[in-house]
């Protein structure tokens, strides 16, 4: 019987540690998108599409990263990030070419902040 309650307990321990490293893998992403987000409202000019490449990037890491947290933290730095993308595609949508994108990078800070195991 020990043996069975270490070995749930190692697997618990497994589980909670994969989705630390999702967690970590997807702040990743949306880090590295926010990136190329910033880079494409610079050169707007040249090429708005590719704001909008960022931002379907960016929402499908969340997308990812919603679908694998029960963190309440996590969860509002998400729904944050994803109310920041919507209201700078709306913006393009509506001819700005260069939107505010400071929700989205602090929203994604956060999503860092949360991630980041410490």
């Amino acid at each position: 019987m020990a043996t069975a309650a270490t070995l749930t307990t190692v697997l618990s321990g497994c589980g909670a540690l994969d989705t630390a490293m999702d967690c970590v893998k997807t702040a990743d992403a949306i880090a590295t998108s926010v990136q190329k987000l910033q880079q494409a409202v610079s050169n707007a000019s040249n090429d708005v599409t590719q704001i909008e490449e960022s931002l379907n990037s960016i929402s499908t890491e969340l997308g990812n990263l919603k679908n694998t947290t029960d963190n309440a933290d996590l969860s509002k730095a998400v729904d944050d990030l994803t109310k920041g993308v919507e209201t700078v595609r709306t913006a393009v949508k509506n001819g700005d070419t260069t939107p505010d994108i400071a929700p989205i990078t602090d929203a994604a800070g956060e999503v860092a902040k949360v991630c980041t195991p410490g």
